[in-house]
């Protein structure tokens, strides 16, 4: 009975304790060998632990995720100067990735690089982030979590997106708000629509705005009916992945300024092939279509590969 008994409550605190798991499963690196000569050697080692911390033990969304269900994805920081004292321009490197259903591979639903990364760090800064402080007191220390916490929420939105329609945008809500409240000041940029071609503040317009909403029904169809359905039904898995590509061509046609479909097709080259190499011929001559739209730099190997 005492044994019984014990063992439900173990149970119980094993269920409890995953009801307040965080929901990612993030690495940190940080590359400085570019400015080592030139600030303390605890700075980074220190940055790298205390933005792990940051990042996998916030609570960032509503739902409770088990071990399992954490969302895989990995953070690399090039520090590529020192703009002054404490303060750094960096590159941010993002890739997030999602278990396919009855497959031991995973597929790479992020990975881009944010090439305009300036923040401010110095030994023993609290790393913090406030939604409703956003600017925080010091902007270039603020840039560092908002940064961070805006790319953490595209994580969520897309990997929320791919398992419900629409089940992103919550997600994609809360990287509006930072992006809306981001940090202002000298060598800060990314949140304005005319800091470059490529930056925060348009890819969530790509994600929020009206007219883009298919985009959220291509994502949940390419994976949730797609790749998640290649063990069981391959075939219709197959007509499901196409579908969502030749929708995704159908948007790109009429993209202006964007940035997010060129992002979502990053890294798809061998999982796109490796789904198709085996159709038949008319199922390869349309891909090749759409993909000469979606991923000119690449189509020449998907040539090679699939005709």
């Amino acid at each position: 009975m005492f044994k019984k008994i014990l063992f439900t409550i173990s149970i119980c605190i094993v269920f409890a304790s995953s009801l307040h798991a965080q929901e990612l499963s993030a690495t940190i690196t940080i590359q400085s060998s570019k400015v080592d000569n030139q600030v303390d050697s605890k700075i980074f080692p220190q940055l790298q632990i205390q933005l792990k911390d940051f990042i996998n033990q916030r609570k960032w969304a509503n739902d409770a995720f088990s071990n399992e269900e954490k969302i895989d994805c990995s953070f690399y920081i090039t520090i590529e100067s020192v703009a002054s004292p404490g303060v750094y321009d960096a590159k941010l490197s993002i890739v997030s990735n999602r278990p396919v259903f009855n497959a031991s591979y995973s597929s790479s639903v992020l990975n881009m690089q944010d090439a305009k990364f300036t923040f401010k760090y110095q030994l023993s800064q609290p790393i913090e982030f406030n939604e409703n402080r956003i600017q925080g007191a010091d902007p270039l220390e603020s840039n560092l979590t908002a940064t961070l916490a805006y790319y953490i929420y595209i994580i969520l939105g897309l990997d929320y997106d791919s398992f419900a329609p629409k089940a992103g945008m919550p997600y994609f809500n809360k990287a509006l708000n930072i992006v809306f409240n981001a940090p202002e000041g000298s060598g800060i940029t990314g949140w304005k629509s005319y800091d470059g071609q490529r930056n925060r503040y348009i890819l969530i317009d790509n994600l929020t705005k009206s007219g883009n909403d298919k985009v959220h029904d291509v994502i949940y169809s390419y994976y949730r009916d797609g790749l998640d359905q290649m063990t069981d039904k391959p075939e219709l898995a197959k007509s499901n992945i196409l579908n969502a590509l030749i929708n995704l061509e159908q948007m790109n046609e009429g993209a202006v300024n964007g940035m997010l479909i060129p992002i979502l097709m990053q890294a798809k080259f061998s999982e796109i092939v490796g789904v198709f190499n085996k159709s038949d011929k008319a199922t390869r001559k349309q891909l090749l279509t759409t993909l000469s739209s979606l991923d000119i730099a690449n189509i020449n190997k998907y040539k090679e590969k699939l005709e």
